[in-house]
């Protein structure tokens, strides 16, 4: 197999953002985005869906941390979609149900080409952290429509805002690892249509 690792820069007004993904890594990050639970939550992503992950970002936080967080969501999609490829050979369809404490998140996820986002969870509290839990829909919008995926995210349990945006996280890791794996019984792409 060619191995499947894709860097993308993306530099604006507003950020500066490096990524370099290794879809069939083992789970190390180098992350520093200046929002230090941000940075958790991805080193979670990257851990559990054992996902080789640099992501270096320089953002205007003096304003808030709303471009950081939907950019590097921009770039890490592109990076998800560059690395993929065409899609042969791989089940296409992720998803995964994690348990954190008090949390229990659904995640699925289809690399089908089309972009869709479904979003459900309210959370508690308005900040982790330095990182605004709003951003966090922001953050997953940003992946589905730059990765040309469908991604659904729905918290089935949940009353520490902490646990209930890492096991969103995790639960991404964990399906698109899924999503994103090989099965050797799909010949070239998984869609009776011939293409993705």
């Amino acid at each position: 197999m060619e191995k499947r690792i894709s860097e993308i820069a993306r530099k604006t007004k507003e950020t500066d953002i490096e990524i370099r993904l290794d879809l069939d890594g083992t789970g190390k990050s180098k992350i520093a985005t200046g929002i230090g639970f941000f940075d958790h939550m991805l080193e979670g992503f990257s851990k559990h869906g054992f996902f080789d992950l640099d992501c270096r970002v320089n953002g205007d936080l003096n304003v808030d941390g709303h471009h950081t967080v939907e950019d590097t969501g921009i770039v890490l999609g592109k990076a998800i979609a560059n690395a993929v490829g065409e899609k042969k050979g791989i089940r296409r369809y992720g998803y995964f149900i994690l348990p954190m404490d008090d949390a229990l998140c659904l995640c699925a996820v289809d690399l089908c080409g089309r972009p869709y986002f479904n979003f459900e969870c309210e959370f508690p509290t308005q900040k982790v952290g330095e990182l605004e839990t709003e951003l966090v829909r922001e953050f997953f919008y940003a992946i589905s429509y730059s990765a040309g995926m469908n991604l659904h995210i729905k918290m089935l349990n949940g009353v520490n805002t902490h646990h209930m945006i890492e096991a969103m996280f995790k639960a991404f890791g964990k399906a698109l690892d899924m999503a994103v794996s090989y099965d050797e019984r799909v010949t070239g792409v998984l869609s009776t249509k011939g293409a993705l």
